[in-house]
């Protein structure tokens, strides 16, 4: 019995890295997939439904079921495509898994309108629409399960400040989305990936950053020890392959009690992520802060110990 025996898991960005890899776990388990992927390079530009057919071809050659769709899942159109195949071809759509991205890093001052367009809707969209579209359909059936690839880069990623916002714009409607639909049986949580693709580079102890950058690691909030140094499993710790067991998982009826959560995945290491909280507090009981006041209480309260992110 396969953990999605049964089911109907459509994948966005399925053509290559995380989403091929889901794609090919989830049929693996059982389930009947809708492949999306417009096939376009990692900035956004171009297009291609090679890339989609060939994940189709994978699934169906090892004897599961699979159907392709091509369009970009970031406008009404192509979101609402994918949905549609679902339930045209297998009746229903029991889970989302959204891998579709872009990039295009670039300093702010060197950024364009379009370099920031393009990434906020290739990030965000591209959430939006089609959880709208499967959406309808789970709320109506009482069931469903939706699994959002988010970034660590809003955490502080140097020359991404629309990549950083797209993260944390991925986040904040992730969470939101978890609320709205969870009352309908709905789970929405996100996974925030550390994994060999065309949107991140080569193998992690080639991108080592020099003394004084901040790594991947250290913007992730993952400490030592680091598990590319021991790995043991199959392939490279990096290998899209390591998120697919977690994101199939999120996929599955079993995780039912898991709903507005936020996960790492790093080889064969999952991290759970706190939800942000305060941290500290000054209280005036009833009345607003003067200037002389915060220039007093900010540096032994609030400010104390805080460091700019350059310097650290």
């Amino acid at each position: 019995m396969g953990a999605l025996d049964g089911r109907t898991v459509a994948v966005t960005g399925a053509g290559r890295g995380i989403g091929r890899a889901v794609a090919l776990l989830a049929a693996a388990e059982g389930a009947s997939v809708v492949v999306t992927d417009s096939g376009c390079e990692p900035d956004g530009t171009g297009g291609s439904h090679d890339f989609a057919d060939a994940t189709v071809e994978a699934i169906t050659s090892a004897g599961g079921e699979a159907v392709a769709t091509y369009g970009d899942v970031g406008t009404w159109d192509g979101g609402e495509e994918t949905v549609k195949a679902a339930l045209d071809t297998y009746g229903t759509i029991d889970a989302l898994v959204n891998c579709a991205g872009c990039v295009r890093d670039t300093p702010i001052w060197k950024m364009t309108e379009e370099d920031w367009d393009t990434v906020i809707q290739g990030n965000v969209k591209t959430l939006f629409v089609p959880t709208k579209f499967a959406g309808i359909a789970m709320r109506q059936q009482r069931y469903g399960r939706i699994v959002n690839m988010v970034s660590d880069a809003g955490l502080g990623a140097v020359g991404g400040a629309n990549y950083a916002a797209a993260g944390e714009g991925a986040v904040g409607f992730t969470r939101t989305s978890a609320r709205d639909m969870g009352r309908y049986g709905v789970t929405t949580n996100g996974i925030s990936p550390l994994a060999r693709t065309r949107l991140s580079g080569g193998l992690s102890e080639q991108l080592r950053p020099p003394a004084g950058v901040i790594s991947a690691d250290e913007v992730a909030r993952i400490g030592a020890p680091d598990p590319t140094l021991q790995w043991e499993g199959e392939g490279h710790a990096d290998d899209a392959e390591s998120v697919a067991p977690l994101a199939v998982y999120l996929a599955s009826e079993q995780s039912g009690e898991v709903n507005g959560q936020f996960f790492g995945v790093r080889g064969g290491d999952i991290y759970l992520y706190s939800h942000p909280g305060i941290d500290r507090q000054i209280l005036t009981y009833g009345r607003r802060f003067t200037l002389e006041e915060m220039d007093e209480q900010m540096p032994r309260t609030l400010g104390l110990g805080l460091a700019s992110p350059v310097r650290q």
